[in-house]
């Protein structure tokens, strides 16, 4: 069998879409499994994958399916945690909040 050298642009959509459903797929059973065996009966979703159509979709099933209470953010309000993250670095940066290179990172300090 030939590789399609193109086979990646080609199907783009479609791969994505696979890969938003298995995702997506996998979450909403975990979300299912975690919520039976701790008794949770509301769920929320915040940050910028709040904004996903399909996982909206999927706990407004579970919400009619399970009898859970699910909280879904006005769409305008589905922002990304990466842009704030990078909002405060900005302002850190015009504060002079940085060491300078010579510091060395450590993953984990132990006092």
């Amino acid at each position: 069998m030939e590789r399609n050298p193109n086979f990646i642009n080609e199907n783009r959509d479609d791969l994505c879409a696979s890969i938003q459903y298995t995702i997506v797929d996998v979450l909403i059973k975990k979300l299912i499994k975690a919520s039976k065996e701790l008794g949770i009966n509301e769920i929320a979703i915040a940050g910028g994958v709040s904004a996903n159509s399909y996982l909206r979709e999927r706990l407004l099933e579970l919400k009619e399916k399970y009898d859970k209470e699910v909280y879904i953010p006005k769409f305008e309000y589905c922002t990304d945690n990466a842009a704030m993250i990078a909002i405060s670095g900005y302002y850190k940066l015009l504060s002079g909040g940085f060491a300078d290179q010579s510091v060395t990172p450590m993953s984990r300090l132990y006092f």
